[in-house]
């Protein structure tokens, strides 16, 4: 059987899918809400409900199902099926089940993935990494994730946190990020830090357009607007973004001198930004990498709408054939 339900969680909303392995192609896609208030538990009955929703949609029996994929934002024991630490959700994440309530109410094998490996595993099966042997994902968005595929199949790591590419140290003198690491690259390059950037700069009364753009009102200020301040000449608009896809860059280099992967997808809402992020991404690269490996890196934008909730199909897949 080649019937797959994938589904993506995350802190404002759940999407779901129905995909056939065997086409590698998506029957029918879902959104809702996440509602965080009603705890994990009812995040957990959320899914179960979308699932058979999704099901219903595309008029797949229970049985007729392979199995079922959930991709979260979260450190996962991918033996038990428990999430160990997710804190974009709330609720009491703490070594949690979630495959076995779920396995339960739908008779289905489930199986958890991190959000941003999943990323990685669509985008190296049918996305831009298809073809290429060793493929590292990057997602940037309000974290920064990422996950490592080698000939098409996810590389783990000793407990499932291989990939972990946002919380790299590029400053052993710098801040903690939200997962304690000093100067973690995080800090540096998310949709957040460069929000952050913004706000300083507008607080300081430096002469930029940001403030301009939302008629001053700080919480306003999105990476979006960095950009968009940017585009209309913005010299400290352009600095920021140049200062944070140079610190991505710098993060990465350590990526390509351990890995030296043939091609780097990058993804997540900040990855919009295009190329006046990717540019000084591979300045960074350049600059923080003296082997060869940037020599022939492909950098490529993600291909695969709805990556996360495909990639948990995916992995599904894998670990039912």
């Amino acid at each position: 059987m080649t019937r797959y339900i994938g589904v993506d969680l995350g802190g404002t909303k759940i999407a779901a899918l129905a995909y056939d392995a065997a086409e590698q192609h998506v029957l029918y896609r879902q959104t809702v809400a996440t509602m965080g208030k009603q705890g994990a538990d009812g995040v957990i009955r959320q899914v179960i409900e979308l699932v058979r929703a999704t099901a219903a949609e595309v008029d797949w029996s229970r049985d007729s199902i392979s199995g079922i994929g959930v991709g979260v934002p979260a450190v996962i024991d991918y033996d038990t099926g428990h999430t160990l630490i997710l804190p974009n959700i709330p609720g009491n994440w703490t070594n949690k089940p979630v495959t076995a309530p779920i396995e339960q109410a739908l008779a289905c094998p489930v199986f958890l993935v991190n959000d941003a490996r999943a990323f990685t595993l669509a985008e190296a099966t049918i996305g831009a990494g298809r073809g290429y042997p060793i493929v590292a994902g990057i997602t940037l968005g309000t974290g920064i994730g990422g996950g490592i595929a080698i000939d098409g199949k996810l590389l783990l790591g000793l407990n499932g946190a291989a990939g972990e590419f946002g919380h790299i140290c590029i400053d052993h003198n710098g801040l903690p990020d939200g997962s304690g690491t000093p100067g973690g690259l995080e800090g540096y390059g998310s949709g957040p830090a460069i929000a952050a950037a913004g706000v300083k700069a507008v607080m300081q009364g430096i002469n930029t357009q940001i403030g301009t753009l939302v008629d001053y009102d700080l919480n306003a200020i999105t990476p979006a607007i960095v950009a968009q301040a940017a585009d209309e000449g913005d010299e400290i608009a352009r600095a920021i973004l140049d200062r944070a896809g140079y610190a991505i860059g710098a993060g990465v280099a350590n990526v390509l001198t351990i890995l030296n992967p043939h091609v780097l997808v990058v993804g997540g809402g900040v990855a919009a930004l295009g190329n006046r992020l990717l540019e000084p991404i591979r300045k960074g690269l350049h600059r923080y990498n003296n082997t060869n490996a940037v020599e022939g890196l492909a950098i490529r934008p993600a291909e695969v709408g709805d990556a996360g909730a495909v990639g948990a199909a995916l992995w599904a897949k894998q670990r039912t054939t």
